[in-house]
């Protein structure tokens, strides 16, 4: 008797595990559905149905799809982390779904040594999953693999170690400290030289798009000119304003000295004596100049694409036509680089009133529909690649050598 009545117990048990087993899927499969990240959420709605007709019309050309589709790239990056953080499983994480319908797969994740962190991935075209859908080719335009790098993440697994590299923007201005950099520029040489540089595309968001600028600096330098994409790009920094203030402060100084007439007039001609050797020195300069001119040296190879927001504290400055100190003449204005018109930097600015920063800093906007785009000028981001028109030649000419 005994044995007849426990078994349909132990039946009746198996089969409530098994409904609760079956209620808890449907569950997580709803709320992974209804997922505030979720692509078909929050992700671009005008581009959530691709087919083959749209990928072979080539709509990367578009600099709005472009713009669209980095964007969303950047965003698979920032759910990369939180699905790991969260251990999420392949088969309900969020962010592939960011990558998936562009027909592009992750073929590598940039990890954070000091945490763990996933803080960029490698994005390359899939071709099997663009034949499937009767793509055969790769549409011109769309590049073979991107570098996409997130921002900062206020979560407490990764917080620790962003807020760090803020700081060391916000102090320095410079990133190149940061185990980030390196990585981020080791990974970034290695597929350049798998697909060519013109085959590659690093972007990045907020202090992702920091990280972005200065790698993509650091390798123009070096004569590879990768295509750049940096979505709210921090400029605020304690280095800026104390370079802002050392540039007024000798403004002044200069207008202040040319106020007061010459002591002497030995004096006055050791000036004439010092402008006479620095005029025959210039002269002695000038076939290598011109060897440079023709050379093609650094002229306008690098263009780099900056997406700010006027309400962003963040990235302000680089719309900010005070940014750059006080005046000054031609020679050492910062828009120096080429003078043959060809433009240093696309700077598209997007303003809209009463937003707020969380609204205005975010990337959600740059794939937006209503995202209305200004195209103006930077005298900030001119600063920046300044160095690439002035320290790579200026060792070369006090070492009398021509760049090769």
């Amino acid at each position: 008797m005994s044995t007849q009545t426990a078994t349909p117990v132990i039946k009746g048990e198996e089969e409530k595990e098994g409904t609760k087993e079956v209620v808890q899927e449907e569950e997580e499969e709803a709320e992974e559905a209804s997922h505030p990240y979720a692509f078909h959420v929050s992700g671009p709605r005008n581009l959530a149905n691709l087919n083959w007709r749209d990928l072979i019309s080539s709509s990367w050309k578009d600099a709005t799809y472009k713009r669209t589709v980095i964007a969303c790239f950047i965003q698979a990056v920032y759910l990369l982390e939180l699905d790991r953080q969260e251990n999420r499983m392949q088969e309900n994480a969020l962010a592939p779904n960011w990558w998936s319908p562009f027909k592009y797969k992750l073929t590598q994740t940039l990890i954070d040594e000091r945490d763990g962190s996933i803080f960029g991935a490698i994005l390359e075209w899939d071709r099997s999953a663009a034949m499937a859908d009767l793509v055969l080719i790769r549409p011109s335009g769309a590049p073979k693999a991107v570098l996409a790098l997130r921002g900062t993440l206020l979560k407490s697994p990764t917080m620790r170690r962003d807020i760090e590299d803020d700081l060391r923007f916000l102090a320095w201005e410079c990133l190149k400290g940061s185990v980030r950099f390196k990585v981020a520029l080791e990974v970034l040489k290695s597929v350049s030289d798998t697909y060519g540089s013109s085959n590659v595309c690093i972007a990045g968001h907020s202090l992702g798009a920091g990280f972005a600028l200065q790698v993509g600096k650091a390798l123009a330098k070096e004569g590879i000119y990768v295509e750049t994409h940096l979505f709210n790009p921090p400029s605020v920094s304690l280095g800026m304003s104390l370079r802002n203030i050392g540039e007024k402060a000798e403004l002044v100084w200069k207008r202040l000295k040319s106020m007061f007439p010459s002591s002497s007039s030995e004096e006055a001609q050791a000036g004439n004596d010092g402008d006479k050797t620095l005029s025959m020195g210039l002269k002695s300069w000038i076939p290598r100049f011109s060897s440079f001119k023709n050379a093609g040296f650094g002229v306008g190879k690098w263009v780099p694409h900056l997406y700010v927001n006027n309400s962003d504290y963040i990235c302000c400055s680089y719309t900010d036509p005070e940014c750059s100190g006080g005046e000054k003449n031609d020679a050492d204005k910062e828009n120096i680089g080429p003078t043959n018109g060809q433009v240093e930097a696309k700077l598209f600015v997007v303003t809209k009133e009463k937003q707020k920063f969380h609204e205005a800093h975010a990337l959600e906007q740059w794939w937006s529909s209503d995202a209305q785009l200004q195209q103006a000028n930077s005298k900030l981001i001119s600063r920046q690649l300044k160095s690439l028109y002035t320290s790579g030649t200026s060792s070369q000419v006090m070492q009398g050598k021509l760049p090769r």
